[in-house]
């Protein structure tokens, strides 16, 4: 939707005239409504309620300071100061314009009372504690404006003001609003899926319910060399399991990715249980690997969790593998089940220890 600006012009008057129709044609220019002295002549205190009420309406404000301290207002301040100070107080995004060689003007465009000098310098002294420009001719002025107006409204964007005609209806409003409740309400129900086990999931196994897992391996004879090959199984919880394989798919893993990484963690749970079986003590145990139903089912059961989900990544056509992603579910659970928690006096051990239940083998 285009704003236009509204802009408010402060300064002296009969002695800035050609500036400020330099300052008035540059903020034509860049779209923006100009306001100032030319509506009104700041002469008396109803005048000045009305240049207050100017003063609320604009977007920014600009002063333009040269020779002349100006007519005296309440507080024996001029007219252009009073406005300095109204706005500012207002929170009114300034800019003030310093000529640069004040001592260098006409002598009827400069200060002859001391104490009309004093008042412009300290007032200079105080419009250089905001944002401050210098000038020195009326030209320079109109691209100093021009320039410091647009960083300035980059910088304190403004509500601005807008034609009628572009404002929406009443029921295009209603629409807005409709449609803002309904993003309401579905960000609310993405973080429930985000956070929360779907509801049609509760019948299946999971979490700490057990699933026997299939594998087969490899043991030698160290002195021979010769090696046969076995089948086993044991049990470990749905936890323990998603533990294990969901870091991998943070980004995404492939089928055999994830296998090996359950054969890596089905030998790290059985090894020792292995060894120590008496017609093996001496063999060299290796290349376990789960069967493939066993692994067709752990992936199927993660699905039907909602934990995971095919990876749509565009990839060469020569690759055909299955690639595996996490839902926003399963990012939460691995979460839960492998982020290290500060150490609780009465735990010692991290929380997957608790969520995943310790394997059983048998042979």
């Amino acid at each position: 939707m285009e704003k236009r600006y509204q802009v408010f012009v402060s300064s002296t008057y009969t002695d800035l005239l050609k500036a400020r129709q330099e300052v008035m044609q540059a903020l034509l220019e860049l779209d923006c409504i100009p306001a100032g002295m030319e509506l009104f002549p700041a002469a008396d205190d109803d005048q000045w309620t009305l240049i207050k009420r100017v003063i609320d309406d604009c977007d920014y404000y600009i002063v333009i300071i040269a020779g002349r301290y100006g007519s005296l207002g309440p507080e024996e301040k001029s007219f252009t100061q009073l406005e300095y100070e109204y706005a500012i107080s207002r929170k009114k995004p300034v800019i003030a314009f310093l000529h640069k060689e004040p001592g260098k003007l006409p002598a009827d465009h400069s200060e002859k009372d001391p104490a009309q000098a004093k008042k412009l310098e300290d007032f200079r002294n105080l419009a250089k504690k905001k944002m401050v420009r210098s000038w020195t001719t009326p030209a320079d002025l109109g691209s100093a404006v021009s320039r410091s107006l647009i960083k300035l409204i980059k910088s304190n964007p403004a509500t601005g003001w807008v034609k009628a005609d572009s404002l929406p209806s009443r029921e295009a409003t209603t629409e807005i609003l409709e449609l803002r409740r309904q993003v309401d309400e579905l960000q609310r129900e993405l973080e429930t899926v985000r956070t929360t086990a779907p509801k049609e999931t509760a019948h299946l196994a999971q979490g700490e319910d057990e699933f026997k897992i299939e594998y087969t391996f490899r043991a030698g004879n160290r002195i021979d060399g010769n090696t046969s090959s076995y089948s086993a199984s044991y049990s470990v919880s749905w936890s323990r399991i998603f533990a294990r394989i969901s870091p991998s798919m943070i980004d995404e893993a492939s089928d055999e990715v994830l296998q090996k990484e359950l054969g890596r963690m089905t030998e790290e749970l059985n090894i020792e249980s292995l060894r120590k079986s008496r017609d093996r003590k001496n063999s060299r145990i290796r290349f376990f690997h789960i069967t493939d139903n066993a692994f067709t089912t752990i992936k199927v059961q993660l699905l039907a969790l909602r934990l995971i989900i095919k990876s749509t990544k565009s990839r060469s056509v020569k690759d055909t593998a299955n690639y595996w992603t996490l839902t926003p579910y399963g990012e939460t659970l691995m979460t839960e089940l492998r982020a290290i928690r500060k150490t609780d006096p009465d735990e010692s051990s991290p929380r997957i220890s608790k969520r995943a239940t310790k394997a059983r083998r048998s042979d």
